[in-house]
Order: structure tokens, then sequence, then C-alpha cells
């Protein structure tokens, strides 16, 4: 057990990691993982870095934050946003499907026909704004926190310079003055 927590608290490092040094306003980095997340929910699998970045370019938002963000989902999360997505469109668009549907696999589901694909689709686009919010604030809090530690750690005054040299916000030891 020690090394699954050990091995997610590397992935979330990782991921954070990646996530500080992307380029560019918090803003349209935090929008570009928004973008990643919502995608990431919705039952287009096969297609979800390509619908992220489109997406992104169409939205200006940071087409490698959505790459990332479209990680979100995983094989472990996807039978559960399927399923609410599939619940919460039937619910929505008032077309209960007829028959038990089995979750079985993701191929028996869509094989189930068009109105199990709209519904998930309806379903999961309802489901991946809450996400893509949260998404979306998470990253703009960590990017706006990164930048600003780096700007106060470039304007800090150094204490010791290199070869004697005066550095900014001190003075070295037998440095003359004006």
């Amino acid at each position: 057990m020690a090394t699954t927590t050990t091995s997610i608290k590397n992935r979330l490092k990782a991921f954070f990691i990646r996530i500080k040094e992307l380029q560019g306003d918090p803003r349209y980095i935090a929008m570009g993982m928004a973008i990643g997340v919502f995608v990431s929910i919705t039952p287009t699998i096969p297609f979800h870095m390509v619908i992220a970045v489109a997406l992104a370019f169409l939205l200006k938002g940071s087409k490698p934050a959505a790459i990332i963000g479209s990680f979100f989902a995983n094989p472990i999360t996807i039978p559960f946003f399927y399923v609410a997505g599939f619940k919460v469109g039937t619910f929505i668009l008032n077309k209960p499907i007829p028959f038990d549907v089995k979750f079985e696999s993701f191929t028996t589901l869509m094989s189930l026909g068009l109105d199990v694909t709209i519904a998930m689709i309806v379903g999961s686009a309802v489901l991946g704004i809450l996400p893509a919010i949260t998404a979306y604030i998470l990253t703009y809090r960590v990017m706006t926190t990164v930048r600003e530690k780096a700007r106060k750690r470039s304007q800090s005054p150094r204490v010791q310079g290199f070869e004697g040299q005066e550095t900014q916000g001190s003075r070295v030891q037998g440095s003359e003055g004006p």
C-alpha cells in the first residue's frame, strides 16, 4: 500500500511540475486546463487530445495545458464518468432507454445505438462543467502563486556577489562607495 501511495504522490508531483513549467498568462493556462478536463469527461476517448487542442485553439487557451488536462479521466474513472453521463443524459433528454443497460464494456455501450451515444454526450457535457470550473480555479491559483513567488525571488536582495562585486541590495566589504 505504501508503494501505491508513493506512486500516486510521485505522479501528482510530476503533474504539478508540468503545470508550473507551462508558459503564458495564468488565465491562458487555466483556460487550457479547464478545456482538457472538460473534454476528458466526454465519451470521445480516442480523440480527447485532438478535441482538447482544437477547443483550446478556438477558445484561446493553452494547448499544452489542454493536453495535460485531457488526462484527467483515466481507465479507473472513465467507467464512472460514462455511466453517470448516460444517466444524467437520459434524465435531461427525458428519453429513458427502454431496456436494462449493462455497462460491461464501452464497446457494448456504443453498440446500443445513437440514443445511448447522444445521452452520454449530453450528460457528460453537463457533468464536465463543474470539474472544468474547478480545474480553471485551481490552475489559475497555482500559476499565480508560482509566478508571484518567482517574482519575489528575482527581486530579493542578494547577500554575496561574485568575485567581490556589489550585488543588488547589498554592499560587499571593501568596495568603494559613491
